[in-house]
């Protein structure tokens, strides 16, 4: 619309959005036995054979229900990728900087990501062999592993 003028406006504030989710029972399942057990379990696919950590419901690969598959998993595995977090966000789980990894369990061909502390400054890589490190206090969340180090 040509001759009309264009007006903007700015209103700073900030605007909280707590909220909580439900896990489904697959969820809630694995939050359980972290928690509970310091077990860490996944779905394995009966037809590809894939096994996911986290678990979910139904296989990506070929949509096969696998609520009926759990497996355990090891506490131990690998790291396939990694990021240093620098900055603060009040939903943080832990004070930058930090290590943030995707880390493939042994026994999982999916990875999953978690806090890494790498003790005496020793620097993540790709292929680095890590262990879960659980909570001394009980979580309801997947903070029931409070992170996961490098193995000795």
């Amino acid at each position: 619309m040509s001759g009309e003028t264009e007006y903007a406006y700015v209103v700073e504030g900030k605007m909280a959005l707590p909220y909580q989710y439900f896990a489904g029972a697959v969820g809630s399942k694995f939050l359980i036995a972290l928690r509970d057990e310091k077990r860490i379990l996944g779905v394995r696919c009966p037809k590809c054979e894939t096994t996911f950590v986290p678990p979910r419901q139904t296989c990506e690969r070929c949509f096969s229900d696998l609520t009926s598959h759990w497996v355990d998993v090891g506490s131990s595995g690998e790291i396939t990728g990694y990021t240093v977090i620098n900055y603060k966000e009040p939903y943080q789980p832990k004070e930058p900087p930090y290590v943030l990894a995707l880390i493939k369990l042994d026994g999982a061909d999916t990875p999953f990501a978690h806090i890494l502390n790498c003790a005496d400054g020793a620097q993540p890589a790709i292929g680095m062999r890590v262990r879960a490190v659980f909570s001394k206090e009980p979580k309801d969340n997947i903070l029931a592993i409070s992170h996961f180090e490098l193995e000795p």
